[in-house]
């Protein structure tokens, strides 16, 4: 039976801020995993994306995505793409609800990563994402940043990070 065990968590205060980082993450469990609810503080943008050491460089990922009035998918590298935020011209004080997960993030081959968000919107736009990713580096992840795109998270967005050990 698999454990969680909450490593850290943080609410964003008043102002935003430009990314969300969790550092010195310990080489003690099997899997992570992050569990979020955000919106963006300006802007259009629902893109968030995800760092690990810092890298910028070996990001893959396809993505399977509907509008409510129609399903798309993509494959793309460079940035990783896994996950997504409500806008902040959706329905006032609507947060989107996600979820990321990394197994095996202390091995030595590359990391696979999967994410799963719907984006909160009392109209007839919304979106669900589901993604998977690579990072094509064999280092142990020992951080990771959650980024938004060009935008700053608002006010009340939360992010935990769970180590998850089998037993």
């Amino acid at each position: 039976m698999a454990t969680y065990t909450l490593i850290s968590s943080t609410t964003v205060g008043s102002g935003g801020s430009s990314s969300i980082d969790f550092t010195n993450i310990p080489q003690t469990y099997t899997d992570l995993k992050v569990i979020y609810s955000a919106r963006a503080a300006s802007g259009t943008t629902l893109d968030v994306y995800v760092r690990f050491n810092s890298s910028t460089t070996g990001y893959s990922r396809k993505l399977l995505y509907g509008t409510g009035s129609s399903a798309l998918s993509l494959g793309d590298s460079g940035n990783l793409y896994i996950t997504a935020m409500a806008a902040a011209n959706y329905t006032a004080s609507t947060f989107s609800n996600g979820e990321f997960y990394i197994p095996n993030y202390i091995s030595s081959n590359n990391k696979s990563v999967s994410g799963f968000v719907v984006t909160e919107n009392n109209a007839t736009l919304s979106y669900i994402f589901d993604a998977a990713g690579l990072w094509s580096n064999t280092s142990a992840i020992t951080s990771i940043s959650i980024i938004p795109d060009g935008v700053n998270f608002a006010q009340y967005s939360s992010f935990y990070l769970y180590g998850i050990s089998n037993a």
